[in-house]
């Protein structure tokens, strides 16, 4: 009798931990939700002034943009190394990342608790080349310099903001396996249907957009993939129509739409 009670007890949890963990989940949000309202002109302030992006969205987008950012910016510790820490720095790097996993559920990249900022080109490991950023067990590192060039735009189709999340969002999908989107998992075979032919391609000499640097090696590839998506979106769907098809399905989202709309719109 006692082991049955106990066996209906566990089925009962079991039932219920699907129904009781959503709303608990939706109770945070809501609450989350209320200590972003106070913060949303402060979100809007910053990112308006530096993301084309984001001001090509529609008002309701723009909202769903900021609140992610929100979120994304309070789940993260930044550590600040020989750089001085301003305020727009958190935001901004957070607004790049949820800039890459807008059309995602899956956004908060949530094996990396830490975000090193550093001033400029470093040295890591034994590499003897300087670094503009890179991705590890140990979190994102991104140089500040190099990461304003890229929201600036003055380093054509380069984004180190963009390329590390880029990194970090295939870490935590295939290697930690902790934050699985299943449509980006699913349809990132699709994507490399398309993408290892022309990977391939370019390691064999032949050269396109994405740059010789994206032929390193196909994280590498992807990396840069993400960079040119974004930065350059109406000369890849022409140069690589397939490459940025197969982009747009996995991303869910097509930012030369984005920047078409925003023209007719001006």
């Amino acid at each position: 009798m006692e082991i049955l009670v106990i066996s209906l007890v566990v089925f009962g949890i079991i039932l219920l931990h699907g129904p009781v963990s959503e709303w608990i989940n939706r109770l945070q949000v809501k609450r989350q939700f209320k200590s972003f309202l106070s913060q949303e002109p402060f979100y809007h302030s910053i990112i308006s002034r530096h993301l084309r992006y984001y001001n090509r969205l529609t008002l309701e987008e723009q909202r769903k943009f900021l609140f992610r950012t929100f979120l994304f910016r309070r789940a993260k510790r930044f550590h600040y190394i020989e750089v001085s820490e301003s305020a727009e720095m958190p935001v901004l790097i957070s607004a790049t990342a949820v800039q890459l996993t807008f059309g995602l559920d899956k956004f908060l990249l949530n094996y990396f608790r830490d975000i090193y900022v550093l001033k400029d080109d470093y040295h890591y490991g034994f590499y003897s080349r300087p670094f503009q950023g890179h991705v590890d067990h140990s979190g994102i590192y991104l140089s500040w310099d190099n990461f304003m060039k890229g929201i600036k735009g003055l380093s054509p189709n380069c984004n180190v903001g963009l390329h590390e999340m880029g990194h970090a969002l295939a870490y935590v999908n295939f290697i930690t396996q902790t934050e699985e989107d299943k449509h980006f998992k699913k349809e990132f075979k699709n994507f490399s249907k398309v993408a290892r032919p022309i990977f391939e391609g370019m390691q064999g000499g032949t050269r396109n957009i994405l740059g010789d640097y994206a032929g390193t090696n196909y994280h590498e590839f992807w990396a840069v993939s993400v960079e040119v998506f974004f930065e350059n979106p109406i000369r890849l769907r022409h140069d690589l129509p397939d490459l940025f098809s197969a982009m747009s399905r996995l991303l869910k989202q097509d930012p030369s739409v984005i920047l078409n709309t925003a023209k007719i719109a001006a």
